[in-house]
């Protein structure tokens, strides 16, 4: 009896399908498709776990902790960052830039009265530019 003939594209398990990539001119080379992704709509404010906030609320001194507050504490937050980044988005569009920096972040946070004591902008530029 004669062997089994042999197939050259064999699919290699995890990534996908595999396509035969024509005139490549050799044997077994196969062409690996990405396997579709579906995005996942999460809502992302769950990242901040409850051990979390708990470590934070020690920090503050906080004993004992009701089972109610950290959804409130999520929603908190939530507006705080908002405000931040809402002020961060108005100095990055009026620099005409599209990256957010850590001195967008100061700005912010001492335009909303919040400041972060020690940390200063950088001093200027010797060009006369803004940085």
């Amino acid at each position: 009896m004669p062997p089994a003939p042999r197939n050259p594209v064999r699919p290699r398990p995890g990534l996908g399908k595999t396509v035969p990539t024509p005139g490549t001119g050799r044997k077994g080379i196969a062409r690996v498709t990405k396997r579709s992704r579906r995005k996942l709509d999460r809502d992302t404010i769950r990242g901040i776990t409850r051990g979390d906030i708990r470590r934070l609320a020690r920090r503050g001194g906080v004993k004992r902790i009701s089972g109610a507050i950290y959804d409130d504490v999520r929603a908190c937050l939530v507006t705080h960052l908002r405000g931040i980044l809402k002020d961060c988005a108005t100095y990055v569009e009026h620099a005409q830039r599209r990256t957010i920096t850590v001195v967008d972040v100061i700005f912010a946070l001492k335009r909303q009265g919040r400041p972060i004591y020690g940390m200063h902008p950088p001093p200027p530029r010797s060009d006369g530019k803004h940085w």
